[in-house]
């Protein structure tokens, strides 16, 4: 797809191109919502395009050029061909071959040679991630995550990870075989038969790195920064932001700026981990790679790093990923940004600053939210722990 710059003639609106907030979730929230909305305004602003949030397939051809931002990682190519998607510049996310592969799942090996997998699983994905990854397995049934667990416990305790959850949701630590059983009967096995389920193990003191490349048109940038977490309105500890560094180029200009020795290995590690994900599953295109690394201690307080998962879609960071975007467009020179994003659950909250603001309201899927982002000069603190969710 070919964008228009800046300095570009005007089209009739009839035939100019459109930013789109296309596809949606199933059944989004509210701040769902407006986080995609948001993102598709500022990036059509980006690329001197129109937004169009009304947006349907059948109105493709009224439009010169449609560049999408879905809620989602899209699955198959044949329907990313379907909505005009033909490359990563025709969307702020990514195309996967498979449903597993947008998932937790693609990030360990199964417990053995006889272990269950779609016909189409890469085997030799979870050697290539041997070093860059924590301790864990992938497991396609529940009598195949039993044995990996049981495996893994002789280590210590270890977390089970439904792979489609994000934001810290959807996982919890067991610390012996029967915890580990009345996790695993919690679970539903169709659903571990399609996606999968992780089992990793579990570490202490730990913080969690983003990590990450984008390009939106011609601006491309990558970025390292840390994770926080926030309590929820049900008092789980979930995502509650990420405060990042960001610079324009790619990998080389991003470890070129680093010199912090965990932001480094963070770095390192989501570099070999998208290299090897994009070598077993070359189907894959995508304009927005995050990557989520642990670094902590072990059980034996000894020190452990590894990748967690990658996000080939809009996700937390994005916010803080196109302020440092808007900030390299505004300012040719300019090389590196720090940027933020920020969640906070609950009643009273202080509003955002209105040009920071994302959404501040009562959601019906997740109570009273308050979510914000952009430049941070000063780089403020975080108001609670700087520790992330593994």
């Amino acid at each position: 797809m070919t964008t228009p710059t800046r300095s570009s003639s005007y089209v009739p609106a009839a035939r100019r191109g459109v930013v789109v907030p296309y596809p949606r979730a199933q059944a989004p929230s509210e701040h769902e919502l407006a986080s995609q909305d948001q993102l598709a305004r500022r990036i059509a602003a980006l690329l001197d395009l129109d937004p169009e949030p009304a947006y349907r397939p059948a109105l493709r051809p009224r439009y010169g050029s449609v560049y999408y931002v879905p809620a989602r990682t899209i699955i198959g190519r044949a329907r990313a061909s379907t909505l005009g998607i033909d490359g990563e510049t025709d969307l702020y996310g990514g195309v996967v071959p498979h449903a597993y592969v947008a998932t937790k799942s693609i990030t360990h090996p199964l417990i053995n040679a006889r272990a269950r997998a779609p016909s189409s699983w890469s085997r030799r994905l979870g050697e290539m991630l041997e070093g860059v990854t924590l301790a864990g397995y992938t497991a396609f049934s529940l009598a195949d995550a039993q044995r990996a667990g049981v495996t893994l416990l002789a280590r210590g305790p270890i977390r089970v990870k439904q792979v489609e959850a994000n934001a810290g949701r959807g996982q919890e630590v067991v610390a012996n075989a029967a915890e580990l059983e009345a996790a695993l009967g919690r679970l539903q096995e169709p659903v571990v038969r399609s996606l999968g389920l992780v089992l990793e193990e579990n570490l202490a003191s730990l913080e969690t790195y983003s990590v990450g490349t984008l390009r939106i048109g011609t601006l491309d940038a990558a970025y390292v920064g840390t994770q926080s977490l926030t309590s929820d309105n049900r008092g789980e500890q979930v995502y509650g932001g990420s405060r990042l560094r960001v610079v324009r180029g790619g990998w080389d200009a991003l470890l070129a700026q680093t010199t912090h020795p965990d932001e480094r290995l963070a770095i390192q590690q989501a570099r070999v981990y998208d290299s090897a994900v994009q070598t077993c599953y070359p189907a894959l295109l995508a304009s927005r790679r995050n990557y989520d690394v642990a670094i902590g201690e072990d059980e034996a307080g000894d020190k452990r790093a590894g990748v967690l998962e990658q996000s080939w879609r809009a996700g937390g960071a994005s916010i803080a990923e196109i302020a440092a975007l808007e900030a390299f467009a505004d300012n040719p020179t300019l090389q590196t940004v720090q940027s933020y994003t920020q969640e906070r659950y609950g009643q009273p909250q202080v509003q955002p600053p209105r040009g920071h603001l994302t959404f501040h309201a009562y959601d019906s899927t997740v109570g009273f939210i308050s979510k914000s982002g952009g430049l941070s000069p000063d780089q403020p603190e975080a108001e609670e722990t700087r520790r992330g969710a593994q």
